[in-house]
């Protein structure tokens, strides 16, 4: 087999027997598969579209003496039963597809099973999980440009994206980007350099002004320039599969909905295998290289909660539709890509996982920040409606005023460019309580802010 200086992703999860590195009958059982295909391999055409049966397709792993739960593999490092197995390991002729391991920060057998439970619910050959959103899209980029590359970019993206692309890279990497209107296809074509242009990166549901993009044409748009299409999902898994729309990479915050405790940083990269086999390399590798490892810990604790993450999502969606249904009758200048005044909500409602809803994030525009800081005030101080924290996807409801919080690494021309309000109050809608309950403790903050305006 030719030498590789990769490590490859596999499609095998089985274990090998304890002395399998001793070379007996045929070496073929050892030679590494190029991709990793748990979901698209088995899963029926008709379940592909639906990230719940896609999840349901995969195969469960059992933990180490056949517990439902997978085993929790917390070494940093691995033994091999033949001196010999560990060349053949660094050659990349062994591998993790069959159940050959290194070191964790290469890759970890616990980690490993739940990028491919992100591969099957974005529906993308191969994932890898890292120890924070940001570590996600900073490899993917890194990965994709070289010195002098570009990026063209959504003008509405989180802070940190934001800062990331436009002062970190540029001074760092000499890796510079374009910011437009994500809407606007004739400026967005306008913008990519073909040949130049690497990335076209923009989010599934922007932050924090809830902007849809239309990934279909923007995908068609690029490719027809040679650009590839990085797709932040973090606002609406299950919602929407980015990826099945036509985008190459889906990156995730996996903090926020898909570990729905607050309790947890971690992220992904969802792709081609190709991609992220060349992550992997071990001379030119991003993720291999930089090692934004995750915890063999966290990625238990997350591959827990996915099988549930369809519920949560619903659950979410369910209730932000109906808030911001309400609140847009009392009055308040509500954002939400439910309500059919949304500009794009007709375009979301075509590209939507059916049954999922519209994203569990609205927003309520109060103008200004004083306004906004006494609404949430009241909401959490006065009626214990929500928590004014930054993030999302909690069981609780959770409130910021995004210019001052989550996006308040753009200057005042860059906030304005992307549509923030001073006033905007971004919520990200929790599922306890009853819903009467919580919409009782809502009006009830609007009384007492009203009062004290009076």
């Amino acid at each position: 087999m030719a030498e590789t200086r990769s490590c490859e992703f596999g499609i095998s999860g089985m274990k090998r027997a304890a002395a399998a590195d001793s070379f007996e009958g045929d070496d073929e059982i050892f030679v590494a598969k190029k991709s990793m295909l748990p979901t698209l391999a088995v899963a029926p055409a008709a379940w592909q579209n639906d990230p719940a049966a896609s999840l349901a397709s995969l195969r469960h792993e059992f933990g180490q003496h056949g517990g439902v739960n997978i085993s929790i593999e917390a070494s940093a490092t691995f033994t091999v039963m033949e001196p010999e197995t560990m060349r053949r390991m660094f050659t990349g002729e062994l591998g993790p597809d069959r159940d050959f391991f290194i070191y964790s920060r290469h890759f970890n057998p616990t980690v490993l099973n739940l990028g491919r439970q992100m591969a099957a619910l974005e529906g993308t050959e191969a994932a890898y999980c890292t120890a924070s959103g940001m570590a996600a899209i900073s490899s993917v980029v890194l990965q994709l440009c070289s010195s002098g590359g570009h990026v063209v970019a959504s003008a509405t993206l989180y802070g940190g994206t934001h800062a990331l692309l436009t002062h970190f890279l540029p001074r760092t990497c000499n890796i510079t980007t374009t910011f437009v209107d994500i809407t606007d296809h004739e400026a967005v074509k306008n913008a990519i350099v073909e040949r130049r242009t690497k990335v076209l990166f923009f989010e599934s549901i922007s932050n924090p002004t809830l902007t849809v993009p239309d990934i279909p044409e923007l995908s068609k748009l690029a490719h027809d320039k040679g650009t590839m299409v990085v797709v932040d999902n973090t606002f609406s898994p299950m919602v929407l599969s980015p990826a099945r729309l036509g985008a190459d990479v889906v990156v995730h915050s996996m903090s926020k909905f898909i570990s729905g405790g607050a309790d947890v940083i971690a992220g992904a990269v969802c792709g081609p295998a190709s991609l992220l086999n060349s992550m992997m390399d071990l001379h030119q590798g991003s993720l291999m290289l930089l090692g934004p490892t995750m915890n063999a810990k966290v990625a238990f604790e997350l591959s827990e909660r996915i099988p549930h993450l369809g519920l949560r999502m619903k659950e979410h969606c369910l209730r932000a539709m109906e808030y911001a249904t309400r609140m847009k009758k009392m009055g308040l200048r509500v954002v939400y890509p439910g309500l059919e005044d949304h500009p794009q909500h007709h375009l979301l409602k075509s590209m939507t996982n059916k049954g999922y809803g519209f994203g569990g994030l609205l927003c309520v525009d109060m103008e200004s920040e004083e306004k906004a800081n006494k609404l949430m005030h009241h909401l959490q101080n006065s009626s214990q409606f929500g928590l004014i924290a930054v993030s999302l996807g909690y069981y609780e409801t959770l409130m910021s005023c995004s210019g001052s919080s989550t996006s308040s690494e753009l200057n005042s021309e860059e906030k304005a460019l992307a549509g923030i309000s001073p006033g905007l109050v971004r919520m990200s809608i929790g599922y306890t309580g009853t819903l009467e309950q919580k919409w009782s403790q809502f009006e009830r903050a609007i009384s007492r802010m009203m009062d004290s305006i009076l």
